[in-house]
């Protein structure tokens, strides 16, 4: 068995970091993402928020792996989450569904707001394989060296939703309706700066409303 503990601060409050962490597929770091579905969502009295979604992910087997260790290069994926807005706090936990004999893998995320006004970000995981076959050890190695790499880039698809929020905050629009758009720019940097942000908003909105991949 294998086990993973990093934490990461973000200097955004919790309640956009937040919403980059449910937003962040799809993005250009997950494209082993296929598919993100919500399966439940319910509010608790105290007015929490639990979500669970289905994930589908696709990866590829590394050369040494015996044929057939798996029927196939795909997983699913479960996520369960628990928003609190009164503490500020995100609780997030995920785990494939199948291949666990093989492997499996239990991650959990939580998201706070420092007393500071930024976030911080822990992130533990733990990963065990009863293969056998004297392949347990290679393949927690394997699983925890490919989580690492996951980690790396979750937070930067998570950085760069961050960054499209930041700038949609400059364009007076909502998002999913029609842009209002002023009537007349001056030239120079202000043209050059908002053409960049009507860019941010196209390119977000194309993520967040793009089909899920065949």
């Amino acid at each position: 068995m294998k086990f993973f503990s990093q934490s990461f601060l973000y200097d955004d409050p919790w309640s956009i970091v937040s919403l980059a962490f449910f937003l962040r597929y799809p993005n250009p770091y997950a494209a082993h993402v296929v598919s993100c579905d919500v399966i439940s969502r319910t509010q608790t009295p105290s007015g929490s928020l639990l979500t669970t979604r289905l994930i589908l992910k696709r990866g590829a087997l590394p050369r040494w792996a015996p044929q057939g260790i798996v029927s196939r290069a795909e997983s699913w994926v479960i996520e369960e989450s628990e928003v609190d807005p009164h503490g500020k706090t995100v609780r997030c936990r995920t785990k494939n569904l199948d291949h666990v004999k093989v492997m499996q893998v239990e991650e959990w995320v939580m998201f706070r707001q420092t007393s500071e006004g930024k976030t911080l970000q822990t992130t533990e995981a733990r990963i065990l394989s009863g293969f056998g076959w004297g392949l347990t050890k290679r393949i927690e190695n394997h699983g925890l060296t490919r989580f690492k790499a996951n980690v790396q880039r979750s937070r930067e698809g998570v950085s760069l939703i961050l960054s499209l929020l930041r700038q949609s905050r400059l364009q007076p629009m909502t998002l999913g309706g029609q842009e209002s758009l002023p009537t007349s720019q001056s030239a120079g940097s202000d043209s050059d700066s908002s053409c960049t942000q009507n860019n941010t908003w196209s390119r977000l909105k194309s993520w967040l409303n793009s089909p899920s991949p065949t």
